[in-house]
């Protein structure tokens, strides 16, 4: 699934030209500070898809002839493409506020095309402009904003108030397009997914540059405890809601909970520029556990531990294979994974401490570096 930035024109890729806003002349224009720059690295360096929002205030009237917006547009455009920057879709409002149209921002009338789940991730997307119905049509698409600055049509305290209202939805405020693109650089690396079949229903939040906060519920209180480990020494923020069938037995909610932490990993990790790629040894007490990993873009498991009990809590001992398996296949990555002791709680935790261990030191990355770490020149 595409991720999409919707990115506003005026105010955000050109500068707004008070007191009329309307840009309908060669000598009003001017490019916002430092966005061909960044924007470039953007388009070029991320998967997002680039769609232009913008609402032009009676254009096609007498007082805002098409004749006079067009050249200056196909001047900006012409201006992007040179720099690599490409919009897929423009999608231009002609209406009055008065008019209160569905396709006028932040209403969604222009965008239903985008609402198909099975072709764009709108969670994972953002709205990029300088209003705040630019933060509205974030929160109206059900994505996040970045507010490029000061709503400059609203005062004070209604810019406060509608702040407050709309707080959760704004991911970035700033004035900096470099900021910006390190805050997406980053940003990448934070996901929302969910996979569900007849036999499980599966959410996952991941933040890969998080704090080590952990939220996890799968119905089995051992296979939780352990997944707890991947975000504690992972310093990662790991949410995963697990309803599964657990009335027939374990194997569906274990597995497949594997499936899908591996699937947003593989989402979180599409830019593995400046990534580490590689990454751990591990003892715990008397148990020593070597998790080798590398996220290279091809799935393999190496796995060579042994455990002598059949379960660990309500935990079957050989479903741990499958789950590290699952990861494997759906993350693209090769794990190595060795362990010897004689306590199997022990062993198994060793494993996962030594797995987000391995993760940690792998997707470590300089984010101002370009550099793939592979010879091939694709992972």
């Amino acid at each position: 699934m595409k991720r999409i930035l919707f990115i506003d024109r005026d105010g955000t890729i050109i500068n707004e030209v008070p007191p009329t806003y309307q840009i309908d002349s060669f000598n009003k224009l001017a490019f916002y500070p430092k966005v061909l720059q960044y924007l470039s690295r953007i388009a070029n360096e991320m998967d997002y898809e680039l769609v232009m929002v913008t609402n032009q205030d009676g254009l096609g009237t007498v007082s805002f002839p098409e004749e006079t917006f067009w050249p200056v547009q196909n001047f900006i455009m012409n201006v992007l493409q040179s720099e690599n920057i490409h919009f897929s879709k423009v999608h231009i409002d002609k209406s009055f506020p008065h008019e209160n149209l569905p396709t006028r921002k932040p209403a969604v009338g222009m965008l239903t095309e985008y609402f198909d789940e099975t072709k764009y991730d709108l969670k994972n997307s953002f709205v990029i402009g300088d209003r705040i119905t630019d933060v509205q049509l974030a929160k109206n698409i059900g994505c996040k904003a970045i507010w490029l600055n000061n709503d400059v049509s609203l005062g004070e305290n209604e810019i406060q108030n509608s702040i407050n209202e709309l707080q959760f939805s704004i991911a970035l405020k700033t004035i900096e397009w470099e900021e910006i693109y390190l805050f997406l650089k980053m940003g990448l690396r934070k996901v929302y997914h969910e996979r569900n079949t007849n036999e499980t229903k599966i959410k996952v939040e991941l933040n890969i540059d998080g704090n080590g906060k952990a939220n996890i519920s799968t119905g089995l209180g051992f296979f939780d405890h352990m997944l707890e480990q991947i975000a504690r020494h992972g310093k990662m923020d790991v949410t995963i809601e697990t309803k599964g069938d657990l009335h027939i037995d374990e194997h569906h909610s274990i597995e497949d909970t594997g499936i899908a932490l591996g699937e947003a990993f593989a989402k979180a990790l599409a830019d593995k520029r400046g990534m580490e790629r590689y990454g751990f040894a591990l003892p715990m007490d008397e148990a020593e556990a070597k998790v080798l990993i590398d996220f290279g873009g091809r799935n393999w498991l190496v796995w060579n531990a042994e455990f002598k009990r059949e379960k660990v809590g309500e935990m079957p001992t050989e479903m741990f294979f499958h789950f590290f398996k699952s990861f494997s296949d759906a993350a693209k990555c090769n794990l190595n994974i060795e362990c010897k002791g004689d306590n199997e709680h022990h062993k198994i935790e060793a494993i996962f401490k030594a797995f987000a261990k391995a993760i940690r030191m792998a997707v470590k990355r300089d984010p101002f570096s370009n550099y793939l770490p592979s010879t091939k020149g694709v992972l």
